[in-house]
């Protein structure tokens, strides 16, 4: 896509990745309109240059409101990007996660398909336009101590792939952001976090090819992402589950776990006929 033309609205722009990538385009030369749900922080970025609507996508009356507010002032949006998440720690040994599971799909999850419902029709009327969802590498490398961010996400690749179909031939393009750990808010307790600034350099540059990639992979992300077509996968999950040593009495029993983990893992990847078939999803 041509960054330096687009007129932008980034759901979920008041901070981390979503923040830095509107400042990206905003410099490019594009418009661009921040949303979120914090009215003192939308008015802060208004003295940055940007347009700002108030939005929370787990109510759709929020989310119509926002794109009445949006396309009445900038009707000439090409560009929705569903930035929007959240995450956090499970423990799935007690049932009173459930209520954090709601949460995450219903903002990860749900609130990408409100946003998409909204501006779907805008977008198919002018025949062209790019949708840009969210999902991560965790969505194809799961991260056991989030196991419904990773769901979440997980889901938002699918349907990826099947609004991409579905829009097929309408002049609406669909990408998928597929961000590793990052060094904000979110991600920036993990030590291999990538810095914001390197990884939103690598998106801006992927997001310019023409055409615009349906992945927008990183190179930090790839190891996530084709993880089951190298052989890595078992290995790769057995390692991040030593994070589950971190949740309330775990830790003393966690280094037996990881043993079983390893040795399961181990007994998966070398299991007589179980292949690696090359490029699959």
């Amino acid at each position: 896509m041509d960054i330096s033309s687009r007129t932008v609205f980034m759901i979920g722009g008041t901070s981390g990745i979503g923040l830095e990538l509107s400042r990206r385009f905003l410099k490019a030369g594009s418009a661009v309109v921040v949303g979120g749900r914090r009215g003192d922080v939308l008015t802060r970025l208004a003295g940055e240059g940007f347009a700002t609507a108030e939005i929370d996508v787990t109510d759709a009356g929020s989310v119509a409101r926002a794109r009445d507010e949006v396309l009445g002032a900038r009707p000439d949006l090409d560009t929705v990007v569903t930035m929007a998440g959240t995450g956090m720690p499970e423990e799935l040994r007690d049932p009173a996660h459930f209520a954090q599971t709601e949460t995450i799909m219903d903002v990860n999850f749900l609130g990408t398909v409100r946003v998409i419902d909204a501006f779907t029709p805008h977008l198919v009327a002018r025949g062209a336009g790019t949708i840009v969802t969210v999902s991560s590498g965790i969505g194809f490398l799961p991260f056991p101590l989030m196991p419904t961010y990773a769901a979440s996400k997980a889901a938002v690749h699918a349907y990826s792939e099947a609004l991409r179909a579905q829009l097929a031939g309408t002049g609406v393009e669909v990408a998928e952001l597929v961000p590793p750990a990052v060094a904000t808010g979110m991600g920036g307790a993990n030590p291999r976090a990538l810095a914001l600034d390197d990884f939103a350099t690598e998106v801006m540059d992927l997001l310019a090819q023409d055409p615009t990639p349906d992945e927008i992979l990183v190179r930090g992300v790839l190891m996530h992402r084709w993880a089951e077509r190298d052989g890595t996968y078992d290995e790769l999950v057995a390692q991040r589950s030593q994070a589950l040593a971190t949740l309330p009495g775990r830790a003393r029993t966690q280094p037996h776990a990881q043993e079983q983990l390893h040795v399961q893992a181990q007994g998966r990847t070398q299991a007589p006929g179980r292949t690696q078939v090359p490029g699959r999803r």
